[in-house]
């Protein structure tokens, strides 16, 4: 009898979704770039009669599922920097519309309400910053910079002068999850930090996430930067680039086969090698430099199914070497730097139905240094040879299903797994030794590989309860295998959004993040021989829990303001002990380091203005971050290196006619906290031994910079071409790089004075 009840219950059940599934039907698409064919993320889909509306994913896809009707209902949509859009559509039956997008003619644009405003976002901590942007404020040495740009926004810090490493609400530079295209890239900086790896020509869209994370992300504490390459123009040969006074680079994408496929393909190198050349004497050499170069291929294979194939490969070497020539002996001496990372990727795309959208992701990441020295002599039966070497790095092969699956207008939900194999190198010392005399060696030291699987699941839905309230609620799992210890944790994220009115939201979130990774560094200006390490039997996986609230505020005239604050905590995280560093590899490097745990709190303002002749952003950050580690500073809680009370940023662009546009930025910021001798005492041997006080007790000077720029665009006939003229540091400001003791005595050093730059860029 119960199991007929319950055949009964299920067939009504049953008959029941049918009928509701009858009663709707779903409108779905891609969005696309008219000119280029590239698929747009971020682009806005509303019904204004229906108040339902959505937003197209990175692959440029949406789809909304409304009741069946008979009459006909407008659609409407926007996207940054396109022309609005309105169209007709017959919903009496579920319909796929494609939408081709074609750039906006004049600066006042038409406002839609839309999920992509700042208040209807159910997510908080986020913003995206469009690549015009990036490319539209004054550059360092001319050269535009993601990273840089990121620094102006609030709760993010850069390091040290003129460098591009974040540090996001008192997180660290490993606890940055920066993805390229899905790819997790290890090392983000050239020129030991002063650039960052990412061409600006290159890249389409950028996301920065410093709170608030959805399930789909996971394995860093403080934030992800997720950065997509341009797909590349389907219909016809395209090119851009720039000459400046230290780099030049050049963009071509183009069809492989019209309207089908197409490719895009980007390079970058600096000639500081060149130009130090000619100021070179005698035998000896030194010189840097960088390059970097991006590829993709996306392949349309069908109405439903596209292939993308990209990959990135940069590298950067410092070297010098002498030559001396004396009684008929020849002697020499040389070494270097050298490091980079290699990327590669392919994605694959299939419309299940016009509910559910799935992207099959394989790829391979790497990143090496090695730091070489080398002497030796000959001549007159010598042959003397010496060789030093460090290794080190780290590669991932990965793949990841993610599917987004949109069953009705008030859900949103995104599952999917992945698996990663990493191989750590944390650090191998090669010595050889080779001569006349005897005595030959050639050892290794230092720890073998490290072979670790991190895997993860994780569930996210966007739920729209009513018109005012909104949240996602989402839980990733993940698990990671080291040696014979497994780690696992639970992970939930949970943000929500309440309309206080049409223009104002409160928003609130809690997630708990955590990390198998952790960056084994005792130097502050991003220098290669940091070290990747993972977690092991002997040091657990770092852990946070961050909590935040805020308002958000929308305007007709393209204005948005946002205030938030947060609170966060973080468990296991790593420094070196007094006195370790990177070298000695005779010595494991878990025994180098000891384990602590941090906290950080603050307020974030941001105002930005989006349209018209002056855009721009300014941020205000008001923060506290400190740590804590049983062996340093004697256990007592410190300020964290670059906790900053206040730090403040403001950048305008205004564009005074099609050929002219002025940009300007100011940045400020609380000094950086130091460690100094406070005496000194001398041993019986005669020996001075110095004293320090409290760790982290001093603060450098507080930091302040102007810099600006102006464009000279002229339109010709097939071709645009733009002269940029700025100035970094344009008051000359001495801010201090580091402090050194001379005679007792503390002094400044101050690494960039005004630095005039001229690039010339072009785009056909």
């Amino acid at each position: 009898m119960f199991s007929k009840q319950r055949t009964i219950l299920w067939l009504a059940c049953t008959a029941m979704s049918l009928q509701a599934t009858a009663q709707q039907v779903t409108i779905s698409g891609y969005i696309t770039d008219q000119k280029s064919g590239e698929r747009l993320t971020g682009a806005v889909v509303y019904i204004p009669s229906l108040q339902v509306g959505t937003a197209s994913n990175n692959y440029g896809f949406w789809s909304i599922t409304i009741p069946a009707r008979t009459d006909s209902v407008e659609l409407k949509g926007s996207y940054a920097g396109y022309a609005s859009w309105q169209r007709k559509i017959s919903v009496a039956q579920s319909a796929e519309i494609p939408i081709s997008l074609g750039e906006a003619q004049e600066l006042k644009e038409v406002v839609i309400s839309s999920e992509r405003a700042i208040h209807q976002k159910t997510q908080m901590s986020s913003i995206d910053l469009p690549i015009q942007t990036v490319k539209s404020l004054p550059a360092f040495f001319g050269e535009p910079d993601i990273m840089k740009a990121i620094q102006l926004l609030p709760g993010i810090q850069g390091g040290n002068e003129g460098t591009s490493g974040l540090y996001v609400r008192g997180g660290s530079p490993d606890q940055n999850l920066i993805l390229l295209d899905g790819v997790p890239v290890y090392n983000a900086s050239h020129l030991f930090g002063f650039f960052s790896v990412f061409n600006a020509d290159a890249i389409r869209s950028v996301e920065v996430i410093k709170g608030g994370f959805p399930a789909r992300y996971g394995g860093r504490l403080s934030s992800v930067i997720d950065i997509n390459m341009k797909e590349g123009n389907n219909n016809k040969i395209h090119g851009e680039g720039g000459i400046g006074v230290i780099a030049s680079r050049l963009t071509l994408e183009g069809p492989i086969k019209k309207e089908k496929s197409s490719f895009m393909v980007s390079g970058r190198r600096t000639y500081i090698d060149v130009l130090a050349a000619p100021f070179m004497k005698g035998s000896s050499k030194f010189g840097y430099y960088f390059y970097d170069l991006n590829g993709k291929a996306n392949f349309t294979l069908g109405k439903k199914d596209h292939l993308y194939v990209s990959g990135y490969f940069g590298n950067d070497k410092f070297y010098f070497s002498d030559k001396s020539t004396e009684d008929n002996v020849t002697s020499k001496f040389g070494g270097g730097i050298r490091w980079g990372n290699a990327t590669a990727v392919a994605r694959w795309n299939h419309q299940f139905s016009p509910k559910v959208f799935g992207n099959l992701t394989s790829y391979y990441s790497r990143y090496q240094f090695q730091v070489e020295a080398e002497s030796g002599s000959t001549g007159n039966g010598t042959d003397e040879q010496f060789l030093l070497r460090f290794k080190s790095g780290i590669s991932d092969i990965a793949a990841r299903y993610d599917f987004d699956i949109i069953p009705s207008p008030n859900h949103y939900i995104k599952v999917g797994a992945s698996v990663i194999n990493h191989t750590y190198t944390p650090g191998a010392q090669t010595t050889k030794i080779s001569g006349t005399s005897g005595g030959n060696t050639d050892t290794t030291v230092g720890q073998s590989a490290i072979f670790a699987t991190e895997t993860d699941v994780y569930a996210e839905d966007d739920i729209k309860f009513s018109e005012r309230l909104k949240a996602n609620v989402g839980l990733h799992l993940a698990g990671f295998n080291v040696r014979s210890k497994f780690y696992h944790s639970i992970q939930p994220r949970l943000a929500a959004r309440y309309l206080l009115n049409d223009k104002l939201s409160a928003k609130a979130s809690f997630v708990q993040m955590n990390q198998y990774i952790n960056l084994l560094t005792n130097s502050s200006i991003g220098l290669p021989t940091d070290l990747w390490v993972p977690s092991t039997d002997k040091v657990p996986p770092q852990l946070s829990r961050q909590g935040a609230a805020g308002l958000a505020y929308s305007h007709d005239k393209g204005y948005e303001i946002s205030v938030e604050g947060y609170y966060k905590t973080m468990e296991n995280i790593i420094e070196y002990r007094e006195g370790a560093s990177f070298f000695n590899s005779a010595t494991g490097w878990e025994d180098k380091v000891t384990s602590g745990r941090g906290s950080s709190y603050g307020g974030e303002l941001f105002v930005q203005k989006k349209k018209g002749r002056f855009t721009g952003m300014m941020g205000y950050t008001l923060s506290w971050t400190q740590r804590q580690f049983a062996t340093l500073n004697y256990g007592r809680w410190f300020p964290y290196k670059y906790d900053r009370r206040h730090d403040f940023k403001i950048a305008g662009v205004y564009t005074i006619s099609p050929r002219i546009e002025i940009s300007a930025e100011w940045v400020y910021g609380t000094g950086n906290a130091i460690t100094l001798p406070v005496g000194y005492y001398g041993t019986p041997n005669g020996e001075s031994i110095t004293v320090y006080g409290d760790r982290n007790a001093y603060r450098l000077p507080a930091y302040h910079r102007g810099d600006v720029s102006i464009r000279f665009t002229k339109e010709k006939t097939n071709w645009t071409r733009s002269w940029i003229i700025g100035a970094y540091n344009v008051y000359n400001r001495k801010n201090p790089f580091f402090i050194y003791e001379d005679n007792g005595n503390f002094k400044q050093v101050s690494l960039f004075p005004i630095l005039p730059s001229v690039t010339y860029q072009f785009k056909f």
